[in-house]
This record gives C-alpha cells, sequence and structure tokens, in this order.
C-alpha cells in the first residue's frame, strides 16, 4: 500500500504544477527533430475534450506529448488499481469488495485530482482523462485478479 500512497502523491504534485512547468514539448522538439513517421501521422485526428487532436492543430512535438500525457494517466492508473487489488486480497483473501474498493478508490482519486487542477493555472479538469484513468485502474484491477486466480489454480493442482 506504500507504493499507491507514493502514486497518490505523486498525482497530487504533478497536478499542482501548471502546464507549462509540465511540458514535454521543449524536449521532444530536440528528441525528435527529425519528425520521424510524420508523414503516416498527419493524417491522424481526432477529437478529445471537444478539442482537436492533430499534427496540424497542436503541432508534431504537441501531439506526441499527447499521447505520452493519456499514456501516463491510463499507466499510473493501472499501477494504483493493480496494486489496490493485490494488497486488499493479499491481506484480507478473496472477497468481492476488493475488486469494489481497488476501482472506487482510483475513480474518488481521479475525479478529486482533476477538480485539484481546476485550481493550477494553465490546467483543465476533463472527465475523459477521470474516464481514462478509470479505465487504467479497471485493466490493473482485473490483470491482477487473473494472475492471482491462475496462480492460486495452479498451487491447486500441484
Amino acid at each position: 500500500m506504500a507504493a499507491v500512497c507514493l502514486i497518490m502523491v505523486i498525482l497530487f504534485s504533478s497536478s499542482s504544477e501548471t502546464y507549462e512547468e509540465q511540458s514535454l514539448i521543449p524536449v521532444l522538439d530536440r528528441l525528435l527533430a527529425d519528425e520521424p513517421f510524420k508523414e503516416q501521422l498527419q493524417s491522424i485526428s481526432f477529437n478529445y475534450a471537444g478539442k482537436e487532436i492533430s499534427i496540424a492543430a497542436d503541432g508534431y512535438s504537441g501531439f506526441i506529448e499527447f499521447f505520452i500525457r493519456k499514456a501516463a494517466h491510463f499507466l499510473t492508473y493501472f499501477a494504483m488499481g493493480g496494486l489496490l487489488y493485490g494488497g486488499f486480497r493479499s491481506y484480507f483473501g478473496s472477497r468481492r469488495w476488493c475488486v469494489a474498493v481497488s476501482l472506487l478508490i482510483p475513480l474518488l482519486f481521479a475525479a478529486s485530482d482533476e477538480f485539484h487542477q481546476s485550481f493550477t493555472g494553465g490546467r483543465t479538469p476533463l472527465v475523459q482523462d477521470v474516464l481514462l484513468d478509470f479505465i487504467g485502474a479497471t485493466c490493473g484491477v482485473f490483470l491482477i485478479k487473473g494472475l492471482m486466480g491462475r496462480r492460486k489454480k495452479t498451487r491447486k493442482s500441484c
């Protein structure tokens, strides 16, 4: 559970920073100066939270940064959900509420974190990010649930 608390502290600290403080664009501009795969990526365009996401709208580095940021949302909450479930299940045993609590905590934290962002300059709280976080947590919970279930079946068959 210490790892979950560490994740929460990092997320809270991160959402206290302005967009400019967190921007990866200057680094990406240097690392991806030759804009690899630009031709293949130029045709991708979609809306996220009412904003067009494309190379034309965001520039090459901004477009790449969008995917890095959303992957960070998903993977952070994936880890949080999986760690919560693994911890609750190991401590309390096989109980149905372990899944519910392991999903509820990340959902409430994601919502409160987005609300917290509304007080940070240059940051926009998004319902879409809460949903992405929840999907990440859900995938983490069910992956660990499946792995723990498989491990339990393997032990019984030995």
